[in-house]
């Protein structure tokens, strides 16, 4: 009874485990790791990647995967900051709109939904493969952003929009806040409802799930309706830092989101895994970055030990699945 009760809490604190023993190596590797300033740093750079990560959890809880997320970040921020700085004209009925620091953030989101939604749409619709249609959306909305800004970045965006990324609130970066928000609704909305039970349903059988009632294609299109808006609240977070919006903002973000979640102990094959897992892996990817950069690892070598990871984590999922 003990032995089965230890291994199955390893099994389940693995994540947090690694994440420890990380930032024990790191902090006697440089002495600069454990500082106030850093840590705050890291947990900067770790928000963007929450959002994106929560959002793509319940779309690989239903076995599915979001490669656009990346995209739809840099499309939706380019939009948001365009709109703040230059407003939106009509010339043919001589009307101007312009947008406030909330106007443009709920434009963004909005935005971001209806990618998701229409990611959604594809995959229930004509019965594409996730991958293929998400693919499809990558490329379409980079172009989009690409024609929108002129490959050109949009920047002094104010004070007020700064704030979102880099200013404090109690003592705590506001992104932090913002990103916790998130993790919170999303943590709920996956544990604590029947929405959530059938994305666990859809992922362990979604052929079970049809069966028993649930509506498959209405589930699917609302998860990566959120996995969209995620990615634009990712897309604020970053433009807002940085107070300017890049064209190439974004670009393999989606690679990061994925290696989050599948670090955090959520199965690729559906049906098994927590918003919480995929908080802490979003946490191992941030410091492992943070750490590189302060050992002065090469950027070219990064891409190398980021790689291995995300295979390691895939090989103990799978060989967790066999124990199963």
């Amino acid at each position: 009874m003990t032995v089965s009760f230890n291994k199955e809490f390893l099994k389940k604190s693995q994540s947090l485990i690694a994440l420890f023993l990380l930032c024990l190596v790191l902090s006697l590797l440089s002495d600069k790791f454990l500082t106030g300033t850093n840590l705050w740093n890291v947990l900067r750079q770790i928000s963007v990647n929450v959002c994106i990560s929560v959002g793509m959890t319940l779309v690989v809880l239903m076995a599915g995967i979001d490669l656009s997320v990346g995209s739809v970040l840099g499309l939706t921020a380019a939009l948001s900051a365009g709109l703040l700085k230059n407003g939106l004209g009509f010339e043919s009925l001589d009307l101007f709109v312009g947008f406030t620091v909330l106007g443009g953030v709920l434009v963004a989101m909005l935005v971001g939904l209806f990618l998701g939604f229409l990611n959604g749409w594809f995959i229930t619709k004509f019965s594409i493969p996730p991958f293929v249609a998400t693919l499809a959306m990558l490329t379409i909305a980079r172009g989009l952003t690409m024609l929108y800004t002129q490959g050109m970045p949009i920047s002094n965006l104010g004070s007020s929009f700064e704030f979102i990324g880099s200013g404090w609130f109690l003592g705590i970066p506001v992104p932090v806040w913002i990103s916790a928000f998130f993790v919170l609704i999303v943590l709920f909305l996956s544990k604590k409802t029947t929405f959530g039970r059938y994305i666990y349903a859809i992922g362990g059988n979604e052929k079970a799930a049809f069966l028993s009632g649930i509506n498959i294609n209405r589930v699917k299109l609302i998860v990566y309706g959120i996995a969209g808006m995620m990615a634009s609240v990712a897309g604020i977070l970053v433009t807002s830092r940085l107070n300017s919006a890049q064209p190439n903002a974004g670009a393999s973000y989606e690679l990061d989101s994925i290696a989050a979640v599948v670090i955090g102990g959520t199965s690729l094959s559906g049906g098994v895994g927590s918003v919480t897992g995929t908080v802490i892996g979003a946490a191992i990817i941030g410091v492992l970055n943070n750490g590189l950069v302060l050992l002065n690892v090469s950027p070219f070598w990064q891409q190398v030990v980021k790689g291995l990871v995300i295979l390691v984590a895939v090989i103990i999922d799978k060989i967790n699945q066999k124990k199963d």
